[in-house]
């Protein structure tokens, strides 16, 4: 891309903008502060203050939360029954680095690591001990551009038996869902079979693709898609586009969705990136905005999340309203994680790591942001055991500042 150059979920950057290089210095020192203390701690903690960016039509009315408030009556510090008001995150490690445009990832039995490269429509398997990347084979009929690309990963339910790997993943007519067998016992790079698709004809674009899939407690298949940039089809409900689904693994409407023999279980969405399980199983989105409010949503069955009637906190009738938002430049988010009574939330733009404490279904206190401009853009956490999480940069995507050894994954240790 040309420097200085505008994109949504990218951010203003180059020669001649005012912050360039300051963010990469930082990062640089943090860099060489892991080497050097074998993985030491790092703490990076406070919110920028909010945008200066009007409301336009049909976003938050006047009076609206500040960027990153929570839901009206849902800040102060939570109680006993809820995580701490003040979070912490510490990176203790480099787990790969290299990666050329990671967007999906996927945790295999063991510890390893599944990474869908957007732009070389590749999965390579990341050896968490060593950090090596081999490739493991290739998905055909990837057409990327733009936003578009091999976008999420997720294994089934019975990988163990089946050993079946799903990828959400741009062709040059639509968007789509795959199961390729993974059989490691193939030579290198030929490892994973012949695509088996699930869903065919999720509406493609240049942005507003999507792409996050995974598997929710239930054992459906849940897929965040985009609008494309044709904000109608958020509203139809007999278009893929601007939804989240919920399928069997077969690609079948899930007994139990708001309209029988549907795959549609909640619309009126922007680009849902984000999709994540609390301990309680509800189901939160993470959705970018268009100029004024990005949002994180707690999905309900059926529900209408406004797009592109409203955005933000709109308080209309017959639309729900998201639990917390976020100016577009503190935000533009991506991947989240649930970990330790929060939510994690990855921002592209925005270049931090939000932490959204949570009570039951409302936010519990003020989100916190880390590791601002440390990393550059950040695309995806994935959720370990207890209080460990992974987070993927995403600088090498065409809208970065891309450094030697970009992009990476990182450890984290949470509170």
């Amino acid at each position: 891309m040309r420097y200085g150059q505008f994109h949504r979920d990218g951010a203003l950057r180059g020669p001649g903008v005012p912050g360039y290089g300051e963010g990469r210095a930082r990062r640089r020192g943090v860099l060489a502060g892991l080497a050097l203390a074998g993985c030491g701690a790092l703490l990076a903690a406070g919110c920028s203050p909010p945008g200066g960016e009007r409301a336009g039509p049909g976003g938050s009315p006047p009076g609206s939360p500040p960027a990153g408030a929570a839901s009206p009556g849902a800040s102060g510090p939570a109680d006993a029954s809820g995580p701490p008001a003040k979070g912490s995150v510490t990176v203790s490690g480099e787990v790969a680095k290299d990666l050329e445009s990671p967007w999906g990832v996927a945790p295999l039995p063991g510890g390893d690591l599944l990474v869908a490269s957007r732009d070389k429509g590749t999965v390579s398997r990341v050896r968490t001990d060593t950090g090596a990347v081999t490739q493991i084979g290739r998905v055909p009929g990837v057409a990327p551009g733009g936003e578009g690309g091999l976008l999420g990963l997720a294994l089934s339910p019975d990988f163990a038996s089946d050993r079946m790997v799903y990828a959400y993943f741009t062709t040059e007519s639509d968007n789509r869902i795959a199961r390729m067998r993974y059989d490691e016992q193939r030579p290198a790079g030929q490892q994973l079979g012949a695509p088996d698709t699930v869903l065919r004809g999720i509406p493609k674009g240049l942005i507003h693709n999507g792409g996050r899939i995974a598997f929710g407690p239930d054992r459906m298949l849940y897929a965040g898609t985009g609008e494309t940039g044709n904000t109608a089809l958020a509203q139809d409900r007999k278009s893929l586009g601007g939804k989240i689904l919920r399928m069997t693994p077969d690609g079948r409407p899930a007994q139990g969705n708001p309209e029988a023999g549907s795959l549609v279980y909640s619309y009126g969405h922007r680009n849902v990136q984000g999709l994540a399980w609390d301990k309680d199983k509800r189901l939160w989105a993470s959705e970018f905005g268009q100029r004024t409010w990005d949002e994180l949503n707690l999905v309900e069955p059926g529900g209408n999340y406004g797009w592109p009637e409203a955005e933000g906190k709109a308080g209309k009738a017959g639309f729900r309203d998201p639990v917390a938002v976020w100016k577009t430049d503190e935000a533009s988010p991506s991947g989240i994680a649930w970990a330790e009574g929060s939510l994690w939330m990855a921002g592209l733009k925005g270049e931090r790591l939000w932490r959204i404490p949570l009570k039951g279904a409302a936010a519990a206190a003020e989100p916190e942001a880390f590791l601002q401009g440390k990393y550059g853009r950040l695309r995806t956490v994935v959720p370990l055991e207890g209080d460990q999480l992974l987070l993927v940069t995403s600088e090498t995507d065409g809208r970065g500042s891309p450094e030697p050894g970009d992009d990476r994954i990182l450890k984290l240790t949470v509170r």
